[in-house]
């Protein structure tokens, strides 16, 4: 199948000619493999590694702030 693709951002050309550059690769090549990519079909799946999905998702929880803070106390008979 052969695709022309219009208007692409000039900030995208160039991170697709570096990558091809960086990576000894075609231009051709690494474009299908960014489209494979981002359609979630890339043979190559990489793992998430950041905590991206769940950034900002923090909710207060009293009895959690308790047990957090039990766990700061000390027990003066085991320092004895």
């Amino acid at each position: 199948m052969q695709y022309t693709i219009r208007n692409v951002p000039n900030s995208l050309d160039e991170a697709l000619r570096r990558a091809a550059r960086d990576r000894g690769k075609s231009l051709n090549e690494v474009a299908i493999e960014a489209l494979a990519r981002g359609a979630g079909i890339a043979e190559d799946r990489s793992r998430q590694r950041d905590l991206g999905d769940i950034a900002g998702s923090w909710r207060k929880d009293a009895a959690f702030d308790r047990a957090l803070a039990a766990q700061d106390t000390i027990d003066e008979e085991m320092w004895k």
